[in-house]
């Protein structure tokens, strides 16, 4: 008897950590559906891209309707705001909208699914998880937000075999972090302050995410990992 194809979706599929995640998981044989509003110029012709508005609870059972089964969920969608923008309400209210209260929306859509195939969701959370972030404020306090709904879904849904856990990417070379990395005056003292010394890249995290939808993690559920190349102990 041929085995199921597992089946992933991630959201914020289309580019950065989210693409990252969606090839290494199409690299080791998930179908895996790609969910957001935004992509790189040209994406890998085997990949599924569905454009969905994370903050749309119509749009999101619609997606998770056609999928009976769903093994892994990845939820990567998040937007950081810059000149001071998240200083504002209203700017405050929409990074909160996309980076926490649609992780709790989409595994909520994505739980029947899930427990039809005891499938894993990993939520991507952030160093600034654990720090305060002056320019950013929304960005963090969502972001902390991830790590303690990681662990209260973790312990809600346990019991129908749903693992839930979350990363905590450090400075990744991505579009989101590409304003310090590629500034000659933030860039050096960030850098000096890595212990392996190199800027991280999505592909560091994807293979992390990998692991944690695996069944090689089968016992692993409620963890926030750190993948930040030692920042955050530095």
């Amino acid at each position: 008897m041929n085995q199921r194809q597992k089946v992933a979706v991630v959201t914020g599929g289309g580019t950065g950590i989210g693409l990252a995640c969606a090839q290494e998981l199409q690299a080791q044989g998930w179908r895996v559906v790609c969910a957001g509003l935004d992509t790189e110029p040209t994406l890998p012709d085997q990949l599924e891209f569905t454009r969905l508005d994370v903050t749309d609870t119509a749009a999101i059972a619609a997606l998770f309707e056609r999928l009976p089964h769903v093994d892994g969920l990845v939820n990567a969608a998040g937007i950081i705001l810059h000149e001071q923008k998240e200083l504002t309400p209203d700017g405050f209210d929409k990074v909160v909208a996309i980076n926490l209260n649609a992780v709790n929306r989409l595994t909520l859509a994505a739980l029947p699914g899930l427990k039809a195939a005891r499938g894993a969701v990993v939520n991507v959370a952030s160093m600034w998880s654990q720090f305060g972030s002056a320019r950013n404020p929304a960005y963090s306090a969502s972001k902390g937000g991830v790590t303690s709904l990681t662990r209260s879904h973790a312990v809600a849904f346990a019991a129908d075999g749903v693992r839930v856990n979350a990363i905590a990417p450090g400075w990744i070379d991505t579009r989101l972090a590409s304003g310090a990395i590629h500034n000659p005056e933030r860039s050096t003292a960030i850098l000096g302050r890595i212990p392996l010394g190199r800027w991280g890249q999505p592909a560091d995290v994807a293979r992390v995410v990998s692991f944690l939808l695996s069944a090689e993690a089968a016992y692993v559920t409620g963890i926030v990992m750190p993948v930040d190349g030692g920042f955050g102990i530095a």
